[in-house]
């Protein structure tokens, strides 16, 4: 049975649909003192073997349901709970940064670890935080679904990414489109709000570019690469992300430097969200 947190909704239906197994009703309540409530009452009596927590960890809220989810499932006897991270917050807190600061990616992913028998996250910032689960997770590789929603008239196409980091993000999506050349930029970060964008070598006049990244939050740098682009005479500019965060005005940002489209997957359920990693998930479970 399927099982989905509040910002999940969508992307569980789909995943229900392609695994061809039942969609749980899922209830949501907030008592007057500020806690939360998530709970599957009918769970019991339907019995499952296995459910499968489908929930993107896109605030602290959420992630609370996510172990209230896995506590309802383990109290109404299920045998087997599997959790689906479709997108984990605090993944981008890896490292202590200074001093007397927590690894918040190790903090959360042992709560979770702690209600689950598995757990899968699709395209983590950094792959290391599987190691972080007991058992370790599984790490979902969903970018090629990024290729779908391209246009199929792309002229000569650059597969781009924001840095060398994302470079396998752009392989995949070019090798998904099926043609086209990859590059990335040169992006030195001089603070957390101060990123520095070089561009590279490649030949972007009259050429059609697909920007890729793994997750586009405020959008800045992504502009600020758009913006260099342009400047090189470039033919259209497609922003694409397996996880569309699109904090606060990002799409207007991105919009105002003169992309053609963003597209983004259902791992964090957005206006953009244009493809379901549903099919990549199910392949897992």
């Amino acid at each position: 049975m399927i099982v989905s947190g509040s910002a999940s909704q969508a992307l569980a239906a789909a995943l229900a649909r392609e695994l061809e197994e039942p969609l749980a009703a899922v209830e949501y309540d907030r008592f007057p003192d500020g806690e939360l409530l998530a709970a599957v009452p009918g769970l019991a009596d339907a019995d499952p073997d296995r459910a499968v927590i489908v929930a993107s960890t896109v605030s602290s809220d959420a992630h609370l349901e996510v172990l209230q989810l896995q506590d309802a499932a383990r109290e109404a006897g299920v045998e087997e709970v599997v959790t689906v991270l479709p997108y984990m917050g605090y993944a981008r807190q890896d490292e202590a940064f200074e001093a007397g600061h927590p690894v918040s990616a190790r903090a959360v992913a042992r709560a979770i670890s702690t209600g689950t028998d598995r757990v899968l996250t699709v395209n983590p910032h950094e792959a290391g935080i599987c190691e972080f689960f007991e058992p370790t997770a599984t790490a979902v590789d969903a970018a090629g679904r990024l290729a779908e929603p391209l246009p199929d008239d792309l002229a000569d196409p650059v597969f781009l990414s924001p840095d060398a980091g994302a470079i396998e993000l752009a392989e995949t999506v070019r090798d998904a489109a099926g043609a086209g050349e990859t590059d990335y930029f040169e992006k030195t970060r001089h603070s957390g709000t101060d990123v520095e964008i070089s561009p590279s070598d490649v030949d972007v006049a009259g050429r059609d570019v697909v920007v890729v990244d793994d997750i586009i939050a405020t959008g800045s740098t992504m502009s600020e690469a758009v913006a260099v682009l342009r400047e090189r005479d470039v033919g259209r500019v497609f922003v694409t992300c397996v996880h569309p965060l699109l904090a606060c005005n990002a799409v207007t940002k991105l919009s105002r430097a003169g992309v053609e489209a963003i597209y983004g997957t259902d791992t964090i359920e957005r206006g953009v969200s244009t493809v379901s990693v549903a099919p990549t998930i199910a392949t897992h479970l």
